[in-house]
């Protein structure tokens, strides 16, 4: 991992150097993914089948193939032991909860003159959730981008999910099955993103596609921003640990590992105020990597993009940790709600020795659908609110209208809008 120093003088270029992340689009993937979205909007599901045979190994003939029901969910969730059956549970409903404080309710307001103002909540009608196949299978995506969605009042939740090979995962399937997804479609890809975007003769157009893919799936969503909506482009996994020094270092090393574990460009960051401190952390972390069966990743990871930073005094950590806008932030230190305050910018923020990020990601019940690559400055986790859409109510009163129609019309003849002008002078009782 670096090593940086903010007393150094070249600190502020070294951090920004760390923390540059290529996000631009590339031309080869977007040319490969326009083609194959124009494909599937114009051939529907015979498109579907054919990009899924050949980018998955799979031999489906119909859609229906490609389709599984309530009933295939439930088989699936019957098929798993006890104990995961309960961890799913226990998830969803932790999750299911956390959820419920985040909805959103209608409300109005009358002026003294009568009128009344107000806005209306309404869930989407329908939504696609995208959960990753391939090298890992991923049941908590499930249960964070279904559950929200589920609490919302979505009435339809579609899931797709890639199966190379055909090989289904019955605990993704049976998450999908405790978080209430409608159906699944074993489909993955820049072709799953369009047939939810624009709807084929089996699958539904939906309102709003959320969940993490690959770079084809990250540039099929952003070509179809518009048609629907999107929850974000996510980019690599990323965490910040800020330690006081009173944490065990082996706790820290295996939090900076559990992010970095996920692929070779996450980045672990640890920022510490004590030399000595990060020197022990390291020292963890040179004896636990033996123990980790992906360690050629969490090794690429950290030599990639890890970083370890010596800061004078807790109040730079958080200043620098404001400045990073980490997905994941872990304040390792005594009194963690007190350094919360002093943070503006993060997509989560794991307080005291014993909350691990993994807790977040799994079961502890806020999202872990998080805003990635500094955008934490602007953008917020999943949450119920974005499968919730805002009315805004009016309903002016005659007394009301007498005042009010008076300054549309001002306004209206200013930007020589005068049908605007005229509709608004028609209500006035004094209207000549």
């Amino acid at each position: 991992m670096k090593k940086l120093d903010t007393q150094f003088p070249d600190f502020q270029a070294e951090l920004k150097a760390l923390l540059a992340f290529e996000t631009a689009q590339n031309p080869e993937i977007d040319r490969i993914v326009a083609d194959i979205c124009a494909d599937v909007q114009k051939r529907g599901d015979a498109a579907l089948i054919e990009y899924t045979n050949r980018f998955d190994g799979t031999s489906a003939q119909t859609i229906d193939d490609l389709i599984l029901t309530q009933d295939d969910l439930q088989s699936a969730f019957e098929r798993l032991p006890e104990n995961i059956q309960i961890a799913l549970k226990t998830a969803a409903r932790r999750v299911e909860s956390y959820h419920k404080h985040q909805k959103m309710e209608s409300w109005t307001y009358e002026d003294e003159d009568g009128t009344l103002l107000g806005q209306q909540i309404t869930p989407l009608d329908r939504v696609g959730i995208y959960v990753p196949g391939g090298k890992a299978a991923y049941p908590s995506s499930v249960i964070m981008n279904a559950m929200p969605a589920h609490v919302a009042g979505v009435k339809e939740i579609i899931m797709v999910v890639p199966t190379p090979k055909g090989e289904r995962n019955d605990i993704v399937l049976a998450a999908a099955f405790v978080a209430g997804v409608t159906k699944v479609f074993t489909v993955g890809g820049a072709q799953a993103v369009a047939a939810l975007a624009y709807g084929t003769e089996s699958v539904p157009q939906v309102d709003k596609i959320t969940g993490p893919g690959n770079a084809f799936v990250a540039a099929a969503k952003r070509r179809v921003f518009g048609v629907v909506g999107i929850d974000m482009v996510a980019g690599p996994s990323e965490i910040l640990v800020i330690a006081d020094g009173t944490t065990p270092a082996d706790w820290v090393a295996m939090d900076l590992f559990s992010q970095a574990e996920h692929d070779e460009i996450a980045q672990a960051i640890l920022i510490g105020t004590s030399q000595a401190y990060l020197d022990e952390v390291q020292t963890a972390m040179n004896r636990l990597i033996e123990t980790m069966p992906r360690r050629a990743i969490i090794e690429a990871s950290l030599g990639n993009r890890g970083a370890m930073i010596l800061a004078k005094d807790l109040d730079e950590a958080c200043e620098i940790a404001n400045y990073i806008s980490p997905e994941h932030l872990e304040l390792s230190v005594e009194n963690p709600q007190e350094w919360a305050k002093k943070i503006r910018h993060a997509g989560a923020i794991f307080m005291g020795r014993y909350t691990s990020e993994s807790l977040g990601d799994y079961c502890a019940g806020p999202n872990h659908v998080l805003p990635t690559s500094r955008t934490a400055r602007f953008s917020s986790p999943l949450g119920t609110y974005d499968f919730q859409k805002r009315s805004s109510l009016i309903q002016v009163s005659e007394q009301g209208v007498q005042k009010l129609g008076k300054t549309a019309s001002v306004l209206a003849h200013g930007e020589s809008l005068t049908a605007h002008a005229r509709a608004a002078e028609f209500r006035l009782k004094d209207n000549p």
